[in-house]
């Protein structure tokens, strides 16, 4: 599809006949020598002079309308328009809320080698893999503590958010957890998504002593935005005292918002975790269409360059084939 794209500059065609009608010519003064009997030599040789200007000659006045009329329209940009360009993109809000309380300080995970470490470090090296994975999504970062605070909105920059990752450390946002203010607190930042499908990711050990609302009016809250929680308990649930996962406070979340529970006693079940929660959250497809162009303003320019030159080299060779002729004659 051929395409104008300022094409108020067409406006101006008429411009070079407005000022060939209305002003005057240009007229120079020069020194010159006066013959009287200029006009009886004229006629004794039968030529008459001609005036000045390009009024008396219509081939060049027709090539000044033809160059003026190439280069407005290379002015007003000609493009062709191709076919759109539409690709399927899956797109999905996710964000994830990770408990940094004291109490994940607890070493009853293992790492690859073998060696105990603590919750949140087994959290941390799961979710930079999961991170990975979700290239396509547009992902946030939450950590609470006592208090809940935002780390990174959604967004698509997925190194950033994994050194905001590793600069989190326990106790940073207090000793205690507050589940339902990071559930209040990720329903604020999901709210300036536009997508449909929207979900939080909790990862807690489970214990709620510091929540300004409590983490099943949070719950309700959630589900009647309509954003999906899937909670995972983090650590042993055999354990006693702080160190216990109340699973069953998580469970709650998950079946009040139409999510899945998970308990992760350890690496290995933290890492299936992630893997049974690619196929839980099914891909949003969003069509973005792009129509190329390809600029065309070329084509009138070199145009009208080349009739130029084809003029200015005619007007060059003219008085040489005359002169030719003239010979050829004699």
């Amino acid at each position: 599809m051929w395409q104008i794209d300022y094409p108020r500059l067409l406006l101006l065609l008429p411009l070079p006949w407005l000022g060939y009608r209305y002003l005057p010519d240009y007229r120079e003064a020069r020194s010159a020598l006066r013959v009287p009997f200029f006009g009886a030599m004229s006629r004794a040789v039968g030529q008459a002079p001609r005036p000045a200007g390009t009024r008396s000659n219509r081939w060049q006045l027709m090539l000044n309308l033809l160059v003026w009329a190439l280069l407005l329209l290379a002015a007003a940009r000609p493009v062709y328009v191709e076919n759109p360009i539409v690709r399927q993109q899956p797109v999905r809000d996710l964000m994830l809320a990770i408990d940094i309380s004291q109490s994940m300080e607890t070493t009853d995970f293992t790492d690859a080698e073998g060696l105990k470490i603590n919750r949140l470090a087994a959290v941390k090296a799961v979710v930079h893999g999961f991170i990975d994975k979700r290239k396509e999504d547009r992902l946030g970062l939450i950590v609470f503590g006592t208090g809940a605070y935002p780390q990174a909105p959604l967004t698509l920059d997925h190194a950033s958010l994994s050194l905001l990752l590793d600069d989190t450390g326990i106790g940073m946002a207090g000793p205690n957890t507050a589940i339902g203010d990071a559930i209040g607190l990720s329903l604020k930042l999901l709210e300036q998504a536009h997508e449909q499908e929207k979900v939080l990711i909790l990862l807690t050990d489970g214990n709620d002593n510091s929540s300004a609302i409590t983490p099943d009016h949070a719950a309700s809250m959630a589900a009647a935005r309509g954003v999906v929680i899937h909670t995972i308990g983090i650590g042993d649930p055999t354990a006693e005292g702080e160190t216990k996962v109340n699973l069953q406070g998580l469970q709650d979340i998950a079946d009040a918002t139409g999510g899945q529970f998970f308990c992760a006693e350890d690496r290995n079940a933290l890492d299936q975790v992630y893997s049974t929660l690619d196929t839980l959250t099914p891909h949003q497809v969003k069509t973005l269409s792009h129509q190329p162009k390809k600029d065309l303003f070329w084509w009138p320019l070199v145009t009208a360059i080349a009739w130029l030159v084809l003029y200015h080299v005619g007007a060059l060779a003219r008085p040489h084939l005359t002169r030719a002729r003239q010979r050829q004659e004699a």
